[in-house]
């Protein structure tokens, strides 16, 4: 069993339609929860600079980026088992 993968390889599965979309989901739910419950008084007054603007994105990247490497691992052990 060879465990190595290129970033081309990962890259292909993360953009598989299914983990995708399951990534885009988690990231907007999770995203907007973090974003409301860390950054919830800057949005309510509008009070957003750069670096607010900047906080509230990485909160959508990282939970869609969790769910994508994880997402990607499951598909690539899936792959493993069938060969």
């Amino acid at each position: 069993m060879d465990n190595s993968v290129t970033v081309g390889d990962w890259v292909k599965l993360a953009l598989r339609r299914d983990i995708l979309s399951r990534s885009l989901k988690v990231g907007l739910v999770v995203g907007s929860l973090l974003a409301a419950i860390n950054h919830g008084d800057s949005l309510l007054s509008m009070d957003l600079d750069s670096t607010t603007v900047l906080k509230i994105f990485l909160t959508y990247l990282v939970p869609f980026s969790v769910s994508s490497w994880a997402s990607v691992q499951t598909a690539r052990a899936a792959l493993d088992t069938d060969t």
